[in-house]
């Protein structure tokens, strides 16, 4: 956790305004996350803190590429990212209500760590379902998609039926 360091914003001596960071996000970011989604990545991550009076609102904006794995071929499928969030971090000792999706920082707080909402923003990106294109691409494994077009059923029926459950086929006449 110790190269996550560099993802904490110091916002106490800064002043009121407009200020901007920028993290280049490769593989090692997401080595110090033990469930990752993304294992291999090369993104650039600017975060512009704007800091006011009572609160401090982080923008952020990440783009690069992905690499995650076809769910059909199990070739590597790069995938282009452009992501954009808001977050708000706002001055209080108070608790804020759990519905609310704003950060709390205390008097005693001097920094505010930003490793784990990249994380988040990025894993969230990532496709449900990756597939890269059935052949279409110079990333589709032809070979793996050949046999699976061999193995496939293809609409027939390649065993017996079982003759007991014919006289189900006629409930719905």
């Amino acid at each position: 956790m110790k190269s996550l360091k560099k993802y904490s914003i110091p916002f106490t001596g800064l002043k009121l305004g407009k200020h901007l960071f920028e993290y280049d996000i490769q593989d090692d970011f997401f080595d110090e996350f033990e469930y990752s989604l993304v294992k291999k990545a090369t993104l650039h991550c600017e975060i512009e803190l704007d800091k006011q009076e009572t609160m401090l609102i982080l923008n952020f904006k990440i783009d690069g590429t992905i690499e995650t794995t076809c769910d059909r071929c199990l070739q590597v499928l790069p995938i282009q990212v452009d992501i954009t969030e808001q977050q708000i971090a706002k001055f209080s000792d108070e608790p804020v209500d759990e519905d609310e999706e704003i950060i709390t920082l205390g008097k005693n707080d001097h920094e505010i760590d930003v490793a784990g909402l990249i994380y988040e923003y990025i894993n969230v990106a990532v496709p449900f379902i990756s597939i890269c294109g059935e052949g279409n691409t110079s990333t589709c494994d032809k070979e793996m998609l050949d046999k699976l077009n061999s193995l496939s059923a293809n609409g027939e029926q390649s065993e017996q039926t079982d003759p007991r459950w014919d006289a189900l086929k006629n409930m719905n006449k």
